[in-house]
Parts: C-alpha cells; structure tokens; sequence
C-alpha cells in the first residue's frame, strides 16, 4: 500500500510511505528557496512520487490531506471540482460566493499546462482529515509500541483547534478534548515574539534562544491576559485575544495581532530578556499544568506531543525534568510542526487499514541525495577547485581540530528544520568565541543564538544529565557540571544542550567524523548548525551548497567526497 501524504499551507510540505515505512518526507520551502512556503507542494510531491516508483498518480491507493477543508489550488492539483467534494468544502464555498460577481468562473480553478498531471480517476482517493488529529498522528504512529497513550497537539491554530488531547490505543486515536481560539498558547507565545520585532511563525525560536539571558521575575504577571490558565485538566482562565490577521509576504503567510503592540511596550519598560524569559515561563506553565492535569486525571503515564509549539526544546525540557513517578515515556514527534503534517496524514490513512504494532523511527534522513558524478558535474560547470578524498570524516575531523568552519553536505537531506549531519556546517565546540564567529561570520544572526551539538551516542553519558535518547535535537537537557567549561560554543547560558546522538549503524560517516574528532582533542562532540544563513531554508542541492559556502566565512566544504576550501589572492 503507497499513501502520499500532503500539508497545503504555512511550511507546505510532502512525505510518502510504502507498506507503511515512511520513504520521503520533503518541506516544498527545500525546492522554492522561500522559508515557510506555502506554495502546493508540487515540487515536494515529485520528489515523494519519483523516490517510490510512481510514475502515474493514480497508482496511489490514497492521497491523504491535512485539512477538513482541501483548498481549490489543492483540489484543481487532482482535478477535482468543487461539487465532487460537497460534504468537507463548506470554507471553499464560503470563498467562491465572495468571488462570484466576478467576471470569470472561479468556482473552480484550472493549472497551467505545464504543472505536472496529477489528474485522479477515482476522486475517492482524497482523504481529508482534521489538521490537530494529523499532529496526533504524526506523534502516535511513530512511537515504539501501541499502548495506550495521551497525546497532546498544541499549535497555533488548524481547522479552528489550538490545543487538543487525545487517547491512542492500538490503531485508534480519540479526540478527548479541544479547544479554540480560548486557549490559543501558541498564538500566546508568537505575540510575544512578534512583540520583539521577530516573525510570528518564524521567530518563536529565537524568543526561547533569548528566554535564559532575562529574569522572569522582574516582570512577573504582565503577559498573563495573553495566556490560558488550567488548573488541572480544567481551562480556568481563557486567552483574550484580539483579531488575528494574515499577512501574505514573499510566498508564506504569517500572523499578525494588535496585542504584539501592547507586548512591545512591555517590552521597553522591562527590556527584551526579561519580557522573552516571561513569555518563556508563561508558555511553559499553561502547558504543564495541561498535561500534568491529564496524566493525573487519567492515570496514563505515557505522553506523546506534535504541532508547532513542541519544537519549544525548553518546554519539552521542563516536561521531561519535573515527571517524578508521574511520566514513563514522553515522545516528541521530532517534525512537530505543519511541516510535519504529510507524515501524520499518510500514517494515519495507513492504519485506518492495517494494524500498528509499533515503529521505530531511527532517521529522517528522507530528502534528496546527490552521486559524487552528480555532484562533480556540478563542481566542473562552475569551474571550482577541488580534490577527491577517501576518507572525508577524517579529513573534517583533523579541520575541526584545527577549529575550522566545515560545511558537510552527505547522503539524503533532513526532514524537518533541524540539520542532523547530512546539511549541516559544523565547529569545534572547545572555545566559546567559535558561537560568536559562526553566529557573525556564516549565519550571520544575533548573536545570543544558541548551537546545538551532535555527539555519538556511546559518550552521551559523559555530557548529559537525567536525559533520555534524543536523535533529534526536539529537547533541551542540562549538562554535567565538570564539561561545562570543556565545551562552552555548545552550552547555552542556562547550562544545557540541545543534543543529537549519532548512531553508528543510522549515520556512519557522520559518527565517525565525530569520533574521530574525539580522538584527536578527548571530547566526543561537535557545535552543528544548519547549512543556510539565516532567513534562508537549509540548502538542498549543491549548487545552493556551493552558493552558501562562497557567500559565508566557511572554510571548508565537504560535498560527498569532494573536498573545497577557498583560495586567497
């Protein structure tokens, strides 16, 4: 059984499985070059469709949607019509009396010839479902076993929900509770953002990044009309937010509130630090308090998490630390935003079909690779230098050493918007100066932002406290005491990591680039950062590799086994 999977919308995306293993899972901003596209993943499904084999979409068994209500542009992809999908269409028909004084029909839509044919026979074939219970299986279906587990989708906002809760067992998912705008904690955190002048979609990030530099409670209480309030598993306090604007910009849609007004004048009585650490604690608390008031409530002491706000490391930090005898397992879907949605629509069309016993979700290396012919041809067209190596893990490491800038472009890209070793720039994280020089000399970004490091998971042991397997990077843990100062471009100011642990038998010659890097200076880690600057998405190919490398202050560049650096004159 094949499904393709596909999320129309902000960070527009694609993923296809096969008998139930996921074998591409691709965001369309990767092929557009526009961080957060919107765009119908058309590029993204050509990629998903050629990785399987299908040359004709009607070999399909389903095409699974993100959304109750599939857009027009979605629709005229298959060649459906509006009147074919009368039961899910209510928002489109909403659309089309808007426009029906126009002079051209527009209750249905027509591509250009030159879009691919996707044309669907069996129009059934299109599922559509809710977007938080796509989140909910994004997180379910990818956990190890299929006990009974609470699930908690938590974003801004999809098919009018914001944060849910739900109960899997077995091939089941139950909606247990929902909520809309009145506990809009995403929306919440975002206002904050967009408060400090970041994008509200884009910019949460860097909000968190910023959190552990303020002191919280220097401003204790002022970002409370913002956020809901549960006292267990009870909302006692709704948000009270204001209108919610859509803003259309260079290809992606982003949100705007009245309120991030308010919050920017909070912000220039008590200072950006302080404002941002608030707005770090408020998201945290309204979401502990939600799902330890669940576990309480409903005995399950087993959690799992998608939708945007779970990429929040911290917060999944604070879940993890305070679970006393009340968590056995937390699972974060590691792409919990609607990136990720592609992969919760075709796993959840595929176990409404066949049973879920469990899977083990070891990589995400699911995009495009490239053959070192491939990536020759591309190096002799723009007439760049460069040498073949054998061994480039050992090459690297010994550069690494040397505390070079490497850019390392391997294998098949990352899903999701962490780089886990195959679209990454790495440094030695030995000197606490190389944050502030890959901050300013390549991503070129503020320079409170935090890296994250990669360090092969036979030595996690040596740097983690109370953590638990984390392949990923979706969660913040603190670090023993003695490695602090051993590793400081790494160690963000409140003492944690941000952690991938590279297996062996999952990335080869990623592992051994940091075990050799580890033979050579004792410590068995690496600072890695995602191969774009910012404002850019992660590079896909290489020539936007080759592009990144010239354009930044990397010093080397590692694509398959050719090997570049720059030359001066």
């Amino acid at each position: 059984m094949v499904i393709l999977g596909i999320h129309y919308g902000h960070d527009s995306a694609a993923a296809i499985i096969k008998d139930g293993k996921i074998i591409a899972d691709v965001q369309e901003e990767r092929f557009s070059r526009v961080k957060h596209s919107k765009n119908v993943p058309l590029k993204a499904i050509e990629y998903c469709l050629k990785v399987a084999g299908i040359r004709d979409i009607n070999e399909i068994d389903y095409i699974s949607c993100s959304s109750e209500n599939p857009s027009r542009e979605v629709l005229a992809v298959f060649d459906i019509k509006n009147d074919e999908k009368n039961d899910t269409l209510t928002a489109v028909k909403q659309l089309v009396k808007k426009i029906a004084k126009m002079p051209n029909d527009q209750s249905n839509i027509k591509l250009p010839i030159y879009y691919p044919d996707y044309k669907l026979t069996d129009k059934s074939k299109l599922i559509d479902n809710n977007h938080h219970l796509v989140h909910a299986a994004s997180a379910y279906f990818t956990r190890k076993t299929n006990d009974k587990c609470l699930i908690f989708s938590i974003d801004g906002i999809g098919d009018n929900i914001c944060t849910s809760i739900w109960l899997g067992e077995g091939n089941k998912i139950e909606l247990l509770k929902s909520y809309s705008r009145e506990a809009a904690i995403g929306w919440a955190y975002s206002i904050v953002t967009e408060g400090l002048h970041w994008i509200h979609g884009d910019g949460e990030g860097k909000t968190m990044g910023l959190a552990p530099y303020g002191d919280p409670a220097k401003c204790k209480g002022v970002l409370d009309q913002y956020f809901p309030v549960f006292k267990d598993d009870v909302l006692v306090k709704p948000t009270n937010l204001g209108k919610a604007y859509v803003w259309h910009e260079s290809g992606s849609d982003q949100f705007h509130f009245d309120e991030a007004k308010e919050v920017e004048t909070l912000i220039a009585k008590y200072g950006r630090e302080d404002i941002a650490a608030e707005g770090q604690r408020k998201l945290e608390e309204a979401v502990m308090n939600l799902v330890f008031g669940w576990v309480k409530k409903t005995g399950i002491k087993k959690i799992a998490f998608a939708g945007g706000v779970m990429l929040n490391v911290k917060l999944n930090q604070r879940i993890w630390n305070n679970r006393g005898n009340l968590i056995e397992e937390q699972h974060v879907y590691p792409n919990p935003g609607d990136s990720g949605l592609p992969v919760g629509a075709a796993l959840l069309e595929y176990y409404r079909h066949n049973d879920f016993k469990g899977y083990d979700l070891d990589s995400l290396y699911m995009g495009p690779e490239y053959t070192n012919e491939e990536i020759e041809s591309i190096l002799k067209i723009r007439k760049c230098k460069y040498s073949f190596v054998e061994n480039p893990s050992k090459k690297a490491a010994e550069l690494l050493a040397e505390n070079k800038i490497v850019a390392w472009f391997q294998g098949r890209m990352e899903s999701g918007p962490r780089a886990l070793g195959n679209r990454s720039i790495l440094m030695s994280p030995l000197k606490a100066e190389n944050k502030d020089v890959i901050n300013a000399w390549v991503k070129f970004r503020e320079g409170f932002r935090p890296f994250c490091p990669s360090v092969i998971y036979e030595k996690r042991d040596v740097y983690l406290k109370d953590y638990r397997d984390e392949f990923f990077m979706i969660t913040s843990f603190d670090t023993k005491d003695e490695k602090k100062a051993s590793i400081p471009a790494v160690v963000h100011v409140d003492g944690t990591l941000r952690p991938q642990m590279v297996q062996k038998e999952t990335n080869p010659l990623y592992w051994e680039l940091i075990n050799e890097f580890g033979n050579l200076t004792g410590e068995y880690i690496i600072l890695n950062s995602s191969f774009n600057v910012m404002g850019e998405p992660i590079v896909n190919n290489p020539k936007e590799a080759i592009k990144c490398f010239f354009d930044s202050g990397i010093d080397a560049l590692f694509l398959g086994n050719y090997y570049l650096t720059k030359e001066i004159h």
